[in-house]
């Protein structure tokens, strides 16, 4: 067994691909009637991003949230929130530093940076 996609839950599968899709630099792989959409891979690990349309709106923080790393988090988190992202906190332990940000649904995920 091995981890194949990461699905957020969300209103707006479609609108909220146009968001990750960009982040990510990646396309949608399949897109079953706007209620299920699957983008590609981004990178070699083979684990995809699907978005799933539910009824009921999110409440609170989500449970589980992507972790992405880069070696420029600032011009990452600029670029993300350009795109439509909010930055929600920052934080950092000693050797790393991560922003909190939300997608254009709220859904938390992070953009960390190992400090050298």
């Amino acid at each position: 067994m091995h981890l194949k996609m990461v699905t957020i839950d969300c209103a707006e599968p479609r609108d909220l691909a146009e968001f990750w899709v960009a982040a990510l630099n990646t396309k949608v792989a399949s897109d079953y009637e706007g209620h299920f959409v699957m983008l590609a891979p981004w990178d070699s690990s083979g684990v995809g991003l699907g978005l799933q349309r539910v009824s009921e709106g999110l409440d609170g923080k989500n449970r589980v949230h992507l972790d992405l790393h880069t070696e420029d988090r600032a011009g990452e988190v600029d670029r993300l929130v350009g795109l439509g992202a909010t930055i929600v906190d920052e934080q950092n332990v000693p050797g790393l530093a991560w922003t909190v940000l939300a997608d254009p649904a709220g859904n938390v995920f992070c953009v960390g940076q190992s400090e050298q």
